[in-house]
């Protein structure tokens, strides 16, 4: 199977009918889920031999660990700072993990294919079910907690999801539409906040979603692209970055109210970025290729991998390191 696609339409995909029919294709070689309606339930993830090749859509850190998670259900785990990782003992789902959040070193939670939301208290190791819905394959893109009781989950078709009480019960939120259309049906691709709280979700059409006030009401901003944004963050002071297909990234300086495009010789497309503690941005792309900038995202020098393996997420290390991600496992940089 070609992986590529897989980044394209399990973790960050453009909404289509025609996308969305793909993804059950890739679901059914990805994940051990029979998806007869008649038959269809939750697994448990398996323990893999090869689980460290496995392909991982998100990673981050919990303290000093680095967890990361994607197909199969796969959890991966670090305590060597990216030398060596290990599977979580214990995972209810083997469908596709596609973003994780952790509140502290502790308390985590990931979500995926069939709106699974799983919660850890253990700093990975051990993850139970909150939520999934069979009824519907309607997957969560991304998750965000603030703290260990107000978390978010976003994904298809503008699915929001909510909780004030760290998961034990979850609200959907009803978004309004984009200006100028009369339904939010949206794939919601990543959702992250400021310094100051700002909740912002990169989204398809060059639509960037912000709340101002805690979540309880959003706006979309343009960004004068027409793109999806696949995946988003928020600089220490306050700089917005987005990215996404064809090597796209955007920047805002004042909060989202204006946006421009940062400068990049690579067009492939980008899937995480993340600061360094050194304030470098660092961001990786499919078809190998790593971008960092030194400017806070105005521009972006890189290099691409002789492989091109496709790269999927990165995580800052410290130091002014970091570790990356692909479609095959942790990976060498």
């Amino acid at each position: 199977m070609n992986k590529t696609p897989s980044i394209f339409l399990l973790r960050l995909t453009c909404a289509c009918v025609v996308a969305w029919g793909l993804v059950a294709l890739t679901a059914n070689a990805a994940d051990t889920v029979d998806t007869s309606r008649a038959k269809l339930r939750i697994q448990p993830a398996e323990r893999l031999p090869g689980a460290n090749t496995s392909m991982i859509l998100a990673a981050t850190l919990a303290g000093e660990r680095i967890v990361a998670v994607g197909a199969h259900g796969v959890v991966l785990l670090s305590d060597d700072a990216g030398k060596s990782f290990r599977q979580a003992r214990s995972v209810p789902v083997s469908s596709t993990l596609t973003d994780l959040s952790f509140a502290d070193q502790n308390i985590g939670w990931a979500v995926g294919q069939w709106g699974v939301i799983i919660k850890t208290t253990d700093g990975g190791e051990t993850w139970r079910i909150q939520r999934s819905d069979i009824s519907v394959d309607q997957p969560l893109f991304s998750v965000y907690f603030r703290n260990s009781n107000n978390g978010w989950a976003v994904g298809l078709w503008s699915l929001m999801l909510r909780t004030t009480d760290g998961g034990a019960i979850w609200s959907t939120v009803q978004l309004p539409p984009p200006p100028g259309e009369k339904r939010a049906d949206r794939n919601l691709n990543k959702i992250f906040a400021d310094t100051k709280g700002d909740l912002f979700v990169a989204c398809e059409q060059g639509w960037v979603l912000r709340s101002i006030d805690g979540g309880n009401t959003w706006a979309y901003l343009k960004t004068g692209y027409s793109g999806s944004f696949w995946t988003g963050v928020a600089l220490q002071d306050g700089t917005l970055l987005v990215g996404g297909l064809r090597g796209t990234i955007y920047r805002s300086t004042n909060g989202g109210a204006n946006w421009l495009a940062a400068q990049s010789a690579f067009k492939s497309s980008v899937t995480d970025i993340v600061q360094l503690d050194d304030r470098s941005v660092v961001a990786v792309a499919l078809d190998g290729v790593s971008l960092i900038s030194h400017d806070d995202g105005a521009t972006f020098s890189g290099n691409q991998r002789p492989d091109r393996t496709p790269l999927t997420a990165v995580v800052d290390e410290r130091g002014g390191a970091s570790v990356v991600f692909s479609t095959d496992g942790p990976i060498s940089q």
